[in-house]
């Protein structure tokens, strides 16, 4: 695929997608949003790829919107533009029913951090900043911060995070609860692959239910719950990865996943 501010590639089974404007922070212009629309609809259509990691080129992750862009446009509507632009990244994101892992190489600012945070799992360099930048121009969170913040440190920490523009560190992330791994910048990438390799040969279908899951519950009661688990199960128990991984212990050895 030809992008002008992102790039894609695919390599056994893992989909790369990194954001390509470090000269800028990979700051958020019109067409890099609708170049990440693009991008995640292509891996949710492509049966191969089986694991996303999302990346940022250069020194930084995404510094979020990109303020020189949005000066030239003084009359623009800030409704419009996140119901275009940064909404339909938010639901494609948490919508495909395969795993996200944000490669964190250095700050994830504004709407950058909400991209983050929509990701199924954060490996962040020791480098890496998180900031809720938003009230610094007089602005609130969007891009789902205020859905995703709240559910992972808590209201009364959100509620800081948000309203001071807090620069959170990697290791202050990590005990929050915001990332997953935090690691030095050299080993980063190599911390990255081992779990998109695991991911790649997984049981896809699981996983995918398993994250639709854990979405729903979010906003669910534990009967609804049980329903849809119930449910979830039904699917996965006629896939073939579940036949896959009964006959694999049967037969005392590692199983083969097709993600199917």
């Amino acid at each position: 695929m030809d992008y002008k501010f992102i790039r894609y590639t695919l390599e056994g089974g893992i989909a790369t997608i990194t954001l390509n404007r470090p000269e800028v922070y990979n700051a958020l212009n019109d067409e890099i949003t609708f170049e990440l629309q693009d991008a995640f609809k292509a891996v949710g259509k492509d049966q191969s790829v089986r694991v996303i990691v999302l990346a940022g080129e250069g020194k930084a992750f995404c510094s979020g919107q990109d303020l020189k862009a949005s000066a030239s446009q003084p009359d623009r509507s800030f409704k419009e533009s996140l119901e275009k632009r940064y909404n339909p990244i938010i639901r494609a994101m948490r919508q495909l029913p395969k795993p996200i892992i944000c490669q964190l190489n250095g700050v994830a600012a504004g709407a950058g951090c909400s991209i983050a945070l929509a990701c199924d799992i954060i490996v962040a360099a020791e480098e890496a900043v998180l900031i809720e930048v938003f009230v610094q121009i007089g602005l609130v969170p969007d891009s789902g911060s205020s859905f995703f913040l709240p559910r992972l440190v808590g209201a009364a920490k959100a509620f800081e995070l948000c309203s001071m523009g807090s620069r959170v560190s990697a290791k202050e992330a990590l005990v929050m609860g915001l990332v997953n791994k935090v690691v030095p910048q050299k080993d980063l990438a190599e911390a990255v692959k081992g779990y998109a390799q695991y991911y790649a040969n997984a049981p896809t279908k699981a996983i995918g239910l398993i994250k639709k899951m854990l979405n729903k519950s979010a906003t669910s009661s534990l009967e609804d719950m049980l329903n849809y688990e119930a449910y979830c199960q039904e699917i996965a128990g006629n896939s073939a990865d579940h036949k896959a991984g009964v006959q694999a212990f049967i037969e005392k050895r590692k199983p083969v996943f097709t993600g199917q």
